[in-house]
């Protein structure tokens, strides 16, 4: 897509107030706080104004349903709700649950409705609203339901809500969302990981697809590469909804064991359920002792390092993708400690030309991946980088990039070319533009107010 350069910096590019189809006055008084906060760059001011409440007012669809919340969440330009973009898509609204108890509720619509998604078919990753609408991809070989827009099966998938309804649990102390969807839901999740440690067989999960694009099927008659059962659980579809080379995909392994263990302590906790939650320590503390021993590799310049994916035969794939999770994100997901040196080794990898899916060229840089492929970096792995930078020159550059990259329109896109950033991919992509948000608040709160003004457009 080629961009209108015309650049009319204090122009809101928010919907109408009569057309947002949520509005939060406590949100409105964060966006005017953080406009004075960065008075000394009005561009990046005016970017975040746009962005920060992108989803609320452009994909949250809320209702009441047999008498409770329900949220449906469009990615933006496509009229389906994804687990993990919803999950992600929400989460930096979470902070200010407390001081707007109507934003709460369409959080917790948020987390009911993806219960409610799970209990449908763990194995999906994206839904329709409508619960009786067939899935558009009739091509696909795989067991679809009404209601299922989408059945490629990734871990994170199941992750996202966990971590979305724990952080809610944790800010706002409510703990009416872990009723009787939550205790089935957990009991599927627990179920789809076991079968896809693949200890007795590949399991029933398959997913076939024509298509003239490589990574929209999976190999092996759909049942993805074989894999030694080591005790990873296998992914056939990482986040970017791209199929795996080999199916154990360690970030999502690592994004499975912090889920599980977040959600041992509510079943604990709340649930008062020592079995589930039992269940759910055990397998992630399998999980993460495979991570250790299967993992990681060592690479020749950079050191000990983790996989983007293996197989537990001893093959592995040394790359990053953009989407989250990836192996740079774990940092900011928390399922690695930041000073973890392996992590570090990794952090640098994944930021160099060492790794087939970074891009570097006169517009920006960055990480991106087969789904929109060649030369195209995504600015969520140059948000990923700057959320896990302990240095301010390279968090100045990222923010740098990401305000030079928007090609004149005040929002951040799927992916733009890395000498030419007015070709972008998706206009309207909520995930990106509310991360974009949940960036600059972080770097408000840790004291970058006067690096985020010091920031220039390099245009």
């Amino acid at each position: 897509m080629t961009a209108d350069t015309t650049i009319h910096v204090g122009q809101s590019k928010r919907p109408a107030v009569e057309d947002r189809l949520f509005r939060s006055q406590v949100i409105d008084q964060q966006i005017e706080k953080v406009k004075q906060t960065l008075s000394g760059n009005p561009y990046l001011a005016w970017m975040f104004e746009n962005c920060f409440p992108n989803t609320l007012e452009t994909t949250v669809h809320y209702s009441v349903i047999d008498g409770d919340d329900d949220t449906f969440v469009y990615t933006g330009d496509i009229a389906a709700m994804w687990l993990r973009d919803s999950g992600a898509q929400v989460w930096p609204y979470v902070q200010f649950a407390n001081d707007d108890p109507e934003l709460a509720k369409v959080i917790r619509g948020v987390i009911l409705r993806q219960l409610k998604s799970i209990n449908l078919d763990p194995y999906a990753n994206a839904f329709y609203q409508d619960p009786e609408k067939v899935g558009e991809w009739k091509s696909d070989q795989t067991d679809m339901k009404p209601g299922v827009h989408e059945r490629k099966y990734e871990i994170d998938s199941e992750c996202y809500p966990i971590r979305l309804a724990y952080e809610y649990w944790k800010v706002t102390g409510d703990a009416t969302i872990f009723g009787e969807q939550w205790l089935k839901a957990v009991d599927n999740i627990l179920s789809v990981f076991r079968e896809q440690q693949h200890k007795e067989g590949t399991g029933s999960y398959h997913f076939k697809r024509n298509t003239d694009r490589q990574f929209d099927t999976v190999g092996w008659d759909g049942k993805g590469h074989p894999v030694k059962p080591v005790g990873l659980i296998a992914s056939f579809f990482r986040p970017s909804d791209d199929a795996t080379v080999f199916p154990f995909l360690v970030p999502s392994n690592f994004m499975a064991v912090t889920a599980l263990r977040k959600a041992a302590e509510i079943l604990t906790t709340v649930n008062h359920d020592a079995n589930r939650a039992n269940q759910c320590s055990s397998l992630a503390a399998e999980v993460e002792q495979a991570l250790k021993q299967y993992a990681v590799v060592n690479h020749p310049k950079y050191g000990k390092i983790y996989a983007y994916e293996v197989d537990g035969f001893g093959s592995a794939l040394l790359m990053d993708d953009a989407n989250v999770p990836s192996l740079l994100a774990m940092g900011y997901l928390g399922d690695v400690p930041m000073n973890d040196p392996i992590y570090q080794n990794t952090r640098r990898f994944v930021w160099s030309e060492d790794n087939p899916a970074f891009f570097r060229g006169k517009a920006g840089e960055g990480i991106g991946g087969p789904h929109v492929g060649q030369d195209m970096p995504w600015p969520m792995s140059i948000m990923m980088l700057a959320f896990t930078s302990q240095d301010d020159a390279e968090i100045k550059h990222c923010i740098e990039m990401l305000m030079s990259t928007d090609a004149g329109t005040g929002f951040i896109h799927e992916s733009f070319h890395k000498d030419d950033a007015k070709n972008y991919t998706r206009p309207w992509f909520a995930w990106q533009n509310t991360l974009f948000g949940e960036l600059i608040l972080k770097l408000i709160a840790d004291g970058k107010a006067d690096l985020l003004n010091s920031c220039q457009r390099k245009i």
